[in-house]
């Protein structure tokens, strides 16, 4: 990747681009000496940011352009145009600018342009009845993504951050991915270094057991006994991986993936092991066999299902996720179950015994909403929350994965257990603590590795009863459209990410 940023590729913008080369809604990837920039167009205004996305490092010249805001081909993550600010996670760093100069039918990119300070402590609060404390109770997405806004619109008051992790918030999907296939180093782990926090005087306590709120005293209690007030509060509690109920599930070969901690368990018993089973054909399962394989460890994947990802993606796609992971030499065993552990052995209940010295059990998550219940809070199969997030008590909002929601696209209410939509939940979170009244609306979106190939999946398809393809699933390039009464309520896409963006933006305009 760095290779790639050190020599920017196209016209060097400083030398001028013909103003009939950068259409309306149209872009151009090049260079103003060694960055990487994109000169794009809105109407008859023409503007210059940085092109290499501060989330992954993805080519925004490749992605799309809505309205006055450009969007990352790889996860969906949005700028501004006119001020390079990160308007939508996954990313949170702004995009450099630059000044354009249009001249006899050429524009030239000019000198960068200098950051306006928009942490300006009180800029947010013209609400009459302003929080002065917001507690954060969660560190993961949705409860980072939500502190990280409250600084950035300028909230002056105390911002407390109380998380159950012995880490500060991290990158959450490359546990099953990168990091756990050894391709990706530690320090591209945490969100913000450990002095963001110091800087923007948000209060992060680490290994902090929340055990009860008290909705009317407006106070939040830890396990030690002390008591937290709050004016407003944001409920981020995530949610814990479901445990596998068999004899010997208990045993120290035998891991879950939710945490940065269990990632590294993982590693650490990885690199010794010789086998490994995965129970569970989820999206986390898969992830999780695709990583160790890139350690050379044998690998079984043991599941109910009869096909992978069948219920979420359909037959055709279930069958060519299954022919990748076997063609990197997965074994798998479906329609089957594990009855026992017993020392380093797997028995399924068709008879077949499998040895392992690694097990990692991928069979899903259940939201935490003791919290939620014990306060009184209306419970939905997760916390009922309104368009803006607030749950049944004014003042306690939700966020992330216990949020169910009302989603205008569906007309159903939503819980969905995705990092970007927890992060933006928690961003759009933020800003009605201060009293923005934003109604949260995104179109839901996940990213799945497997190898070499990416899977974008935008909406949400509990169900459908039509589903199209575009190209060819068995050749990785397609986009896969899932309908329900005529309607499309999710795109699955493999290296179509321009397509799969401008359906994001027709299904957000759709409303």
């Amino acid at each position: 990747m760095g290779t790639e940023q050190s020599k920017p590729k196209g016209p060097d913008l400083a030398r001028g681009v013909p103003l009939g080369d950068v259409p309306d809604g149209g872009m151009v990837g090049g260079h103003v000496g060694d960055d990487a920039v994109l000169l794009a167009r809105h109407g008859d205004e023409l503007f210059a940011i940085g092109s290499t996305c501060s989330h992954y490092g993805g080519p925004l010249a490749e992605g799309l352009i809505v309205g006055d805001t450009v969007r990352c081909p790889w996860h969906h993550a949005c700028f501004s145009l006119r001020t390079g600010d990160a308007v939508a996670a996954p990313a949170f760093n702004p995009m450099p600018c630059w000044r354009v100069e249009k001249r006899n039918g050429t524009a030239f990119v000019r000198e960068k342009i200098e950051p306006a300070d928009k942490r300006t402590p009180g800029k947010a609060q013209s609400s009459s009845a302003k929080p002065e404390r917001v507690v954060i109770v969660g560190g993961g997405a949705a409860g980072f993504a939500a502190a990280e806004m409250l600084r950035r619109e300028g909230f002056a008051g105390s911002v407390t951050m109380l998380s159950s992790e012995e880490t500060a918030p991290y990158d959450r999907p490359n546990c099953s991915k990168d990091y756990l296939a050894g391709n990706a180093p530690e320090e591209w782990m945490p969100l913000r270094p450990p002095e963001f926090y110091k800087d923007q005087s948000i209060d992060l306590e680490l290994r902090s057991d929340v055990t009860g709120i008290d909705a009317k005293g407006r106070e939040v209690t830890l396990a030690g006994g002390r008591s937290i007030p709050f004016d407003k509060l944001l409920l981020a509690t995530g949610a814990e991986p479901i445990r596998l109920d068999i004899a010997g599930a208990d045993q120290p070969h035998v891991h879950v993936l939710r945490s940065l901690a269990d990632s590294r368990a993982i590693i650490a018993k990885a690199k010794a092991a010789r086998r490994a089973v995965v129970i569970g054909a989820s999206f986390i399962g898969l992830e999780v066999a695709a990583a160790l394989r890139a350690r050379e460890i044998e690998l079984h994947v043991v599941a109910l299902e009869r096909r992978p990802l069948e219920r979420v993606l359909g037959r055709e796609f279930g069958d060519v996720v299954r022919a990748i992971h076997e063609q990197h030499g997965v074994v798998f065993h479906l329609e089957e179950t594990a009855t026992a552990i017993d020392g380093g052995n797997v028995k399924l209940k068709g008879g077949t015994t499998l040895p392992a010295d690694l097990v990692v059990v991928g069979i899903g998550v259940r939201p935490r909403l003791q919290l939620a219940e014990r306060a009184g809070l209306k419970i939905d199969r997760g916390v009922a929350v309104n368009e803006y997030l607030e749950t049944s008590v004014p003042g306690i909002f939700a966020a992330g994965d216990i949020a169910r929601w009302p989603d205008r696209h569906t007309g159903e209410n939503l819980r969905i257990e995705h990092w970007v939509v927890a992060e933006r939940q928690g961003q759009t979170a933020a800003r009605n603590i201060l009293g923005q009244k934003q109604r949260f609306s995104e179109v839901p979106f996940f990213w799945s590795q497997h190898y070499d190939v990416p899977i974008n999946y935008i909406g949400h398809a509990e169900t459908w009863d039509d589903l199209d393809i575009e190209g060819n699933i068995e050749s990785r390039d397609c986009l896969v459209r899932y309908r329900r009464n005529g309607r499309v309520l999710a795109v699955a896409s493999i290296f179509r990410d321009v397509d799969n963006l401008k359906e994001e933006a027709a299904m957000e305009s759709a409303g």
